[in-house]
């Protein structure tokens, strides 16, 4: 756990995805993460006892993520507590298990004893069920070497991994489906000051539209340096490229970087750009908000046109299709900037139709055009755990790697331009039309003598339980409405989502309803709160 490297993290061994490759290599098991739905394969030397070493662990770690974890692992303890007494029968059959090399066992007595303090790994979120068999592993083969991966078989690498660092084998077909279909939670450590970055973070996940000859979507997870594979088939095959270094950080690309738009989103993800030692430009349209930026090392540009010259990356990311249209077209806008190779990445959410737009001019000068709106709200953003979306130039998307990784958790490229901006309204209609129903909710219990707390309490014990849930009710308990995504933009996502809907003659009654609850929500001037304000248009 020292600076630099990801700290270690408590975990059990389960039995992994029946369609998941082991790695070739030394003896490993599959470990699923407390506190998180994170799962890796880790080698049997990288195992520690949970007890011995918990209170160290604790000490180095004081992330309120950490101790969730270890809060997670002491609630996990105490329910099997009981089992372990009834099972200590079992004790001697486990002994011999645990000094075995099977990787299948029965879950029996002395599980706890299997719980594993992390001191370096690669995540991965597995699709397996979150019951599984318990395998056993020795305690006694911890140890404090570094993680070792099984090592990608193809000469065709990128970058130079470090010779006692070996990635983890992606499965080769294209026709494996949803191998790794979640995402993975990136704890990440600033990089020492007195080294250079290394390479790319091992808790970030592309995943990639394979091109198949079956209509079905295929993703598959890969990490941030990728290495495509054509096939005889015709088919994309993705590999993931031995790129992560020892202490497991990012490598920035050595591309001049810029930024247009300073909001909610912008904001965090600059300040993720600059921490992670890109050489950032920045502007807004109102200048003082690049003052602070500018203090954290980032550069001034003066208009949109400026930076776009300037640099060899430009992203924007503003509120709506009318301001994305004005800051490419308008005077000294993007356009004017643009020139053959220059690239342009376009992070706002806006529609198909808009963004075809914008790519076609930007292309029509020699540049270069991805979309990539972002999922998340400004806590995701500043914590540089943004969801990110892609679509268009593939090898623009590849370029953008370093910047991905220092803005987010994951990125889904998702083939032709337009694809991402449909993509991402349908994951924001989604989003605010249940916002809108928990709004719904919370004032029926109301108005019905029922207690807000207490359905929140009952909510968050079942199958609804998230984070996004709690944290919306939470804010409407307390009537704390700071922004964390305006009202205004969900009501602008609605509004497009069902004009997709309209596009191509497919209902949208639920988000049309919401749609109309934001909109009185908005009379009541609460276009600049956040979008939990919506509960506001159902009190009377």
């Amino acid at each position: 756990g020292k600076l630099g490297r990801y700290p270690p993290w408590p975990g059990k061994i389960v039995n992994p995805p029946k369609d998941l490759k082991k790695p070739r290599g030394k003896k490993c098991f599959f470990v699923k993460f407390f506190g998180t739905e994170d799962h890796a394969w880790i080698k049997v030397e990288q195992l520690k006892p949970y007890h011995t070493h918990k209170e160290e662990m604790i000490k180095i770690n004081k992330g309120k993520r950490f101790q969730q974890a270890v809060d997670a692992v002491e609630e996990f303890l105490r329910k099997t507590k009981g089992k372990d007494q009834a099972s200590s029968h079992n004790s001697n059959e486990e002994k011999n298990r645990r000094n075995s090399s099977e990787e299948r066992g029965k879950q029996s007595a002395g599980e706890e004893k299997r719980k594993a303090i992390l001191s370096e790994g690669k995540l991965k979120k597995g699709t397996g069920e979150g019951k599984k068999r318990v395998s056993s592993v020795s305690s006694e083969r911890g140890s404090k070497s570094p993680l070792k991966r099984a090592q990608d078989q193809s000469p065709r690498k990128r970058g130079r991994p470090p010779k006692d660092e070996k990635d983890l084998t992606i499965p080769e077909s294209s026709t494996v489906k949803r191998v790794m279909t979640g995402t993975v939670a990136g704890f990440k450590w600033p990089p020492s000051v007195s080294e250079p970055v290394k390479d790319s973070d091992p808790h970030f996940h592309h995943f990639l539209l394979s091109q198949t000859e079956k209509p079905a979507v295929c993703y598959q997870a890969i990490t941030k340096k990728l290495k495509v594979c054509e096939e005889e088939t015709g088919s994309t095959s993705i590999q993931a490229a031995d790129s992560t270094a020892v202490n497991g950080s990012i490598t920035p690309t050595d591309k001049k970087i810029g930024f247009l738009g300073l909001g909610l989103m912008g904001s965090g993800i600059v300040s993720n750009l600059l921490k992670m030692g890109h050489t950032v430009t920045v502007w807004n349209r109102t200048a003082e908000k690049c003052d602070l930026f500018i203090q954290e090392g980032a550069r001034l540009g003066r208009t949109p046109a400026e930076v776009v010259s300037t640099c060899d990356i430009t992203f924007a990311c503003v509120s709506d299709p009318k301001a994305a249209k004005d800051l490419v077209l308008g005077p000294s806008g993007v356009l004017q900037g643009i020139r053959p190779g220059k690239c342009y990445v376009d992070m706002s959410t806006v529609d198909a139709d808009t963004v075809t737009e914008l790519a076609q001019v930007i292309v029509s000068r020699g540049g270069r055009f991805l979309e990539a709106p972002v999922s998340g709200n400004q806590q995701l953003s500043n914590d540089g755990m943004l969801v990110i979306l892609a679509a268009g130039d593939r090898g623009l998307y590849e370029d953008c790697s370093s910047c991905f990784q220092a803005m987010g958790k994951t990125s889904f490229f998702l083939g032709e331009v337009g694809n991402a901006a449909k993509m991402m309204l349908i994951v924001n209609m989604v989003q605010g039309s249940f916002m809108a129903t928990i709004a719904e909710g919370l004032t029926l219990a109301q108005v019905t003598g029922q207690s807000q707390q207490t359905l929140l309490d009952i909510l968050n014990q079942g199958q609804l339980a998230s984070i996004f849930l709690d944290q919306k009710c939470q804010n409407i308990l307390q009537g704390n409405f700071k922004p964390d995504f305006y009202l205004k933009y969900i009501q602008k996502d609605l509004r497009l989502a069902i004009a997709l809907g309209d596009s191509v003659n497919h209902p949208t009654p639920m988000a049309a309803a919401a749609n109309e609850v934001y909109k009185r929500a908005k009379a009541l001037d609460q276009s600049d709160n956040d979008m939990s304000a919506v509960y506001r248009a159902y009190i009377h």
